[in-house]
């Protein structure tokens, strides 16, 4: 037993534990600049911000051996019982949960609070990579596939409804994971279209083309459908005779209608587009029956599944997000600035980075961050305080070691023996990237403010835990790779 023992300390990934150390240590720093108010005592005073991230650190440690020194055939044995409690836990959070901020999504034990949002991250890395693994499993087969979706969607649908958006929104990153184990590059693209569809859709929606009745979000979108469909058509037929089709019809049909608008008389010319993508819906279909080929059929389904986003978009951003949601996304894409009310924390994140110059001002010594001028600060943008204190170099100095934990994170997900592995750590590295790509992008204005926490720097026991976690469970499987090679 001690020898197995031994030969599993040997083995564990030390490099990433070494960057995982360091990032804890920076994010420590971090908090401190970020909370420190002059006159405070000393950081590891329990009483400030500091010193209770510094006991949740410390805990983190304690968390993290303790993943070590399970047997790793134990996270295999009991992912679907972890993910059923973690899912029970969520609805039970729904009900009793207090009103925080506008959200039910924190369970107050005493002292403490939790955010089992946090933890539905882990116990659904780990039911995918169980389902997955088993052998009736195909990423080709729609009921397996559909099993899967189920998986992602339960936990987002339950943190929906906690009124935690952005913490839903999390799970999207799983899709990444999907296609590296064969999920079609038609998902992701189609997940691709439907976000620029959304953001080309809302941003021109009420601009007009010239002086006709056009609105030139709606007809930017349907444009790209029907160029989109003439490049599926062929790259999956292989052969011009579809796409060349819809392109003439394209060519030919709305240079007139254009002309038609713009000098005799005031056309909608969105109702033009919706005739030709009826046309080419019927056309694809046409061709799907003739030839057989069942690409076709889907290419029209696509068609179809665009338009109807394209109308239910308008609905979903008027009627169903809540005012400061739309701000917030209206801000981000330019339509208002609003630097008082829900552009205002963005405003201030980017004066604070900017400030920092190359150098930074040094530790303690950001002046906005001093001064309260950024809302968040410790938690959702602390990422303002390190480009403040730190500068450019600081904050290049951090997303090297982000790149870096993201690199061996790949390394390790690729040499995994066993699916369940792979499947886990894949999982692990898109939920990195994703918290990583949206918290740096707040920060900078460049992606909607959602309020997900930067991963080991964020301000928080309960996120550290779960980073902690994710990490630690994929370091203790990783750890028994050779004797599995061993065993084949």
């Amino acid at each position: 037993m001690g020898t197995k023992r031994d030969s599993t300390w040997k083995s564990l990934d030390w490099v990433t534990i070494g960057i995982y150390i360091v990032l804890l240590a920076f994010g420590w720093l971090s908090v401190c600049g970020a909370s420190y108010d002059f006159g405070d005592h000393a950081f590891w005073d329990l009483s400030t911000r500091s010193g209770k991230q510094l006991l949740w650190i410390c805990c983190s440690f304690g968390i993290a051996f303790v993943l070590l020194m399970l047997e790793e055939s134990l996270y295999d044995i009991l992912a679907f019982i972890i993910y059923i409690v973690v899912v029970a836990l969520l609805v039970v959070t729904i009900f009793i949960a207090p009103d925080t901020k506008g959200s039910h999504s924190w369970l107050v034990l005493g002292p403490v609070s939790l955010q089992p949002a946090e933890f539905a991250k882990f116990a659904t890395a780990l039911a995918l990579a169980k389902y997955m693994s088993m052998y009736s499993f195909s990423i080709k087969n729609w009921r397996t596939t559909c099993v899967v979706l189920g998986l992602i969607f339960l936990p987002m649908l339950l943190i929906v409804m906690q009124h935690e958006t952005g913490s839903a929104l999390v799970f999207t990153a799983f899709f990444l994971m999907l296609y590296r184990e064969g999920m079609s590059g038609a998902v992701l693209y189609a997940g691709l279209c439907a976000v620029v569809f959304f953001v080309v859709g809302i941003r021109f929606g009420d601009q007009m083309l010239g002086a006709t009745p056009t609105s030139v979000g709606i007809f930017a979108v349907l444009l790209l459908i029907l160029l989109s469909a003439a490049g599926m058509a062929r790259v999956y037929s292989r052969r011009w005779i579809a796409a060349r089709t819809i392109l003439i019809a394209l060519g030919s049909v709305l240079p007139a209608g254009v002309c038609c608008a713009l000098w005799l008389f005031p056309l909608d010319l969105n109702w033009l587009l919706y005739a030709l993508c009826a046309l080419c819906v019927g056309y694809l279909l046409f061709l799907a029956l003739r030839e057989r080929m069942v690409s076709y059929a889907m290419i029209a389904l696509f068609v179809v599944l665009s338009i109807g986003f394209l109308l239910s978009s308008n609905y979903f951003f008027h009627h169903i997000l809540g005012a400061h949601q739309r701000t917030r996304i209206e801000v981000v894409l330019g339509m208002t600035e609003d630097l008082t009310g829900a552009g205002y924390n963005v405003n201030q994140s980017k004066i604070a980075i900017g400030s920092g110059g190359f150098l930074g001002k040094g530790f303690l010594n950001g002046t906005q961050t001093k001064l309260k001028y950024v809302p968040e600060q410790d938690t959702d943008f602390i990422f303002c305080t390190i480009g403040e204190e730190q500068g450019f170099v600081g904050a290049s100095v951090v997303m090297m070691l982000f790149l870096a934990l993201l690199l061996r994170l790949i390394h390790i997900s690729e040499r995994q023996p066993t699916l369940f592995g792979r499947v886990y750590g894949y999982s692990v590295l898109s939920i990195f990237f994703f918290h990583l790509f949206v918290n740096v992008g707040m920060a900078l204005g460049l992606t909607p403010v959602i309020g997900i926490p930067l991963p080991f720097f964020s301000y928080g026991g309960s996120s550290l835990w779960g980073f902690t976690i994710l990490l630690f469970i994929l370091l203790r499987i990783d750890a028994e790779r050779k004797r599995r090679f061993d065993w084949f």
